[in-house]
């Protein structure tokens, strides 16, 4: 009787069981599609967005980039498109761009209201796709493959979540997670009231707020999560293409999902502490018969390359949609939030010459920032310091996926405006009682611009919180325009380095007419792709000291060269008891809680039920477009990293300066502006009041230029084709897992084709005698493909194939494949292949 009793209720616990790692299911009160697509952009020659380092240029893929998007709907209303990219952040013109292609494939559906775009601020992706000059210099100007590969990318992960749109609910769980973010600017932060400080055990967030999708047919289909932390575990001389620590984390979600699909979603924090086993399901274990397979792997020798076609990329990919069952694909995406002076590199910051901590308050040895760096926590090696972050927010993730219960409710709402941030009127309080009007500044470059950060320091003599400056640059900033008082006061206490907004000497800095042509460049012996480009234009324009007025541009007769952003985009968006807080910048940690906390103060304050104790306000940071930072009012009076300048708008013209760094470019109630137009936002949104749409930014997209060179030709020695092995695995050999595989070969610019949803290396497995099964390519994280060329204008080049063998990879035999495309004299792209010899995993 006992017996049958248990066997009766053995089957009904193990589906409650089955039922709760997928989510509480009930009435579905939404509509939800998730969609995700290939943005990785090119991989050669093209400078990376971030470090804004001269050198870092792109030669290969760490792992691929994507676009994750989710939609939510009421089934009868509104609607929101949040879209997370692996990049290092939203581009004004981007946005523009997609809106327009939404607004032509679904008419007024989408729109520029109800759709935010956010970047993780990984500082190992391909630069040249903002609008802005300041932002394109280290890149030689806009680059038009990086625009495309992201607009492409953008809209048909919103056109897959789109098309998945189905019946289903969204929970929300919230966690700390302590071991994957330092403040790297602790002496800012220290200057906040004490009285505010006390409020908050960490100088940074440690908070990972989860959402977790839940189709009503086929279940969990998604997760995004916002966790605070910046993209700078992979360094500024790395120079393969990276999604860094948060796109490492989202592969290892997506891969850990994917393992566990076929039933309930494992609770085993064993497996959870895992990086997922990439090795198809279907194939066996082999048993240890090292001989017999090492046989096997010497009838399989390197072929020579041959032509293919791009299809055989696409459908030979792990990941390949060519090959997905015909369930939604699970996405999961980890969004930045208020990043700003968060670094991964939680070991510290150290001098490379002593090994001895930096110094507290600038971040300098012996008086240099150069010699100060972050250490993640897989120093000396940075591929595994970002493997280890990413597995931290993983795991973290996963943790809160499987214990999701709170189930959101409610309206689908928006709120949406343009600001002119450049002369912002805001209202603050004052020091016993009322208010105070004050203005935002039209922004200038401080002595701290050049110092960088400790992720990655600036050259020179230039330190952090410097409010001082010093002699020399001072001499050099007054021998170019000496700043007006207003100006000197507006910014106080930052001691302005450049007040571009009316220098004339030795030039008037830019200015629609007073342009520098192609042919301009030429006659002033100036390489424009040399790494001193910049510097030898400098010299020129001392040199001539007015003649020629300066501005990079390609031909004559066109207007140029343009502002960073004035007018910015704020954005609340509604799905029930969560709200996104859509920010164009980089929030501090206190700029970041302060926000949040105003902002959820109007939700639940006054008369309004719509919002109780129980609303969620998350920071989007770096979304629709770049800003650059934005700290408190005290962090500001420190002058660190997070609060240099750039630009200034002036006389109705803008004028630039090439630099590194970032800024506070509005000067010091810039946070009280967000805070101030956020407010106006809330109440709206709680009142159901319309907005105004406020000024629209200028949409510059055929006023762009660029100075990379295209690609000529490709070829090879006589008696070799593409695909050729160069450099083979060794003659019957066994590798062991931690290994490194390395083969090359002679390949083709990864230019003349990005391989998008493709990929340019693969390993295959043997599966029987005859049969080869991808399993590892290029979007993961063991397999790497290194491009170079044996001269900076040489024709020929080799992709370097490396596969560092994973401890879950399968005994058994292997081979490694190169996929590529090369261009000939007249134009004309062909797509090859080629293959290693084979070798065995034991």
């Amino acid at each position: 009787m006992t017996g049958s009793i248990r066997m009766i209720w053995l089957p009904i616990v193990l589906l409650l069981l089955v039922e709760n790692c997928r989510g509480v299911k009930s009435a579905s009160n939404y509509l939800i599609g998730l969609g995700s697509y290939d943005i990785t952009g090119p991989a050669a020659d093209v400078n990376m967005m971030g470090y804004a380092n001269l050198d870092q240029i792109a030669s290969g893929v760490h792992f691929r980039l994507r676009a994750r998007a989710f939609i939510v709907a009421e089934k009868q209303g509104n609607r929101v498109v949040f879209v997370n990219l692996d990049a290092c952040m939203a581009s004004q013109l981007v946005t523009i761009k997609v809106l327009e292609r939404l607004k032509a494939r679904y008419g007024d559906l989408y729109t520029e209201n109800n759709v935010a775009i956010s970047g993780i601020h990984t500082h190992a992706g391909p630069g040249g796709y903002l609008q802005y000059v300041v932002y394109l210099v280290t890149s030689l100007g806009f680059v038009h493959q990086s625009f495309d590969a992201l607009v492409d990318g953008i809209e048909q992960s919103i056109i897959q979540a789109h098309g998945n749109l189905r019946p289903g609910s969204i929970y929300v769980n919230k966690g700390e997670l302590f071991d994957a973010g330092v403040n790297r600017s602790p002496s800012a932060y220290l200057n906040n009231p004490a009285s505010e400080r006390s409020k908050y055990k960490y100088d940074v967030d440690k908070d990972m707020t989860l959402l977790k999708f839940v189709d009503d047919e086929w279940g969990p289909v998604g997760s995004f999560n916002w966790f605070a932390t910046h993209g700078t575990s992979m360094s500024r001389t790395n120079s393969l293409i990276s999604g860094d620590n948060k796109g490492a984390a989202a592969r290892f979600m997506e891969d850990w999902f994917d393992q566990n699909s076929s039933g309930s979603i494992s609770l085993d924090e064993s497996k959870i502490n895992e990086i997922p086993r990439r090795v198809s399901n279907i194939i066996p274990v082999v048993k240890d018969n090292h001989h017999e397979l090492l046989e096997l792997a010497a009838s399989f020798k390197s072929s020579s390359g041959k032509s293919t076609t791009r299809f055989l990329s696409l459908a030979t990919r792990v990941r390949s949609a060519l090959r997905q069952a015909d369930r939604p694909r699970f996405v999961s995406a980890f969004c930045q939030t208020n990043c700003g002076d968060v670094s991964p590199n939680v070991l510290g910051a150290f001098c490379i010459d002593t090994g001895l901590p930096c110094d507290f308050n600038h971040s300098t040895c012996g008086g240099k920032n150069e010699l100060c760096y972050g250490r993640g926590p897989g120093y000396p090696d940075e591929f595994e310091s970002t493997r280890v972050i990413g597995e931290r927010q993983f795991r973290k993730a996963a943790e809160l996926f499987n214990s999701a219960s709170e189930k959101l409710n409610g309206k689908i709402d928006y709120r949406h405006t343009f600001v002119d941030f450049s002369e912002l009127n805001v209202t603050i309080p004052k020091e016993g009682g009322g208010t105070n009007v004050v203005k935002t500044c039209p922004a200038s470059m401080g002595f701290a611009f050049a110092a960088g950060t400790t992720d990655g320091p600036g050259a020179f003599d230039f330190k952090q919180g410097d409010d001082q400056g010093n002699a020399f640059w001072r001499l050099v900033r007054n021998l170019l325009k000496t700043p007006n008082k207003e100006q000197v006061d507006c910014q106080h206490p930052k001691p302005i380095l450049l007040d571009t907004g009316e220098m004339k000497q030795p030039y008037d800095w830019a200015t629609e007419s007073e342009l520098v042509t192609w042919n301009d460049i030429i006659t002033m012996d100036i390489n424009p792709y040399s790494l001193t480009f910049e510097m030898d234009l400098y010299r020129v324009w001392w040199k001539r000291r007015g003649p020629s007025r300066i501005g990079m541009e390609l031909g004559r007769g066109r207007q140029g060269p343009w502002p960073p952003p004035s007018i910015l985009p704020v954005q609340i968006l509604r799905i029930g008891q969560l709200v996104i807080l859509s920010v164009p910048g980089e929030f501090t940690t206190m700029a970041g809680r302060r926000l949040r906390d105003a902002v959820k103060k109007v939700l639940t304050s006054g008369g309004s039920k719509e919002f109780g104790s129980n609303v969620h306000v998350v920071i989007a940071g770096l979304t629709n477009t770049y800003s650059q930072y934005v700290t408190t009012f005290e962090e500001y009076q420190i002058q660190r990293y997070e609060v240099s300048y750039l630009v200034t708008y002036e006389d109705k013209r803008w004028r630039f300066l090439v630099s590194q760094g970032a800024s506070t470019l509005y000067g010091s109630h810039t946070l009280s502006g967000y805070i101030q137009e956020f407010k106006k936002l809330a109440a709206a949104l709680i009142s159901g009041q319309s907005v105004e749409s406020g000024p629209q930014p200028p949409n510059l997209l055929d006023k762009q230029i660029s100075l990379l060179t295209p690609v000529v030709m490709d070829s090879t020695p006589i008696g070799v084709n593409f695909g050729d092995v160069s450099l083979d695995v060794p003659k019957n050999s066994t590798f062991k897992r931690g290994d490194n595989v390395t083969v090359i070969f002679w390949s083709a610019c990864p230019r003349n084709d990005l391989m998008t949803e493709g990929t340019f290396a693969l390993v295959e497995i043997l599966k029987g005698k005859d049969l080869w099964v991808p399993v590892y390519d290029d979007d993961d994280f063991c397999l790497r493909f290194v491009w170079s060329r044996p001269a900076k204008l040489s024709a020929r080049s080799h992709a370097t194939i490396e596969w560092i063998i994973p401890q879950t990879a399968a005994s058994g035999v292997y081979r490694i494949r190169h996929f590529g495309a090369a261009k000939s004299i007249v134009g004309s792209i062909k797509h090859f292949k080629g293959s290693s010899s084979a070798f065995v995993v034991a």
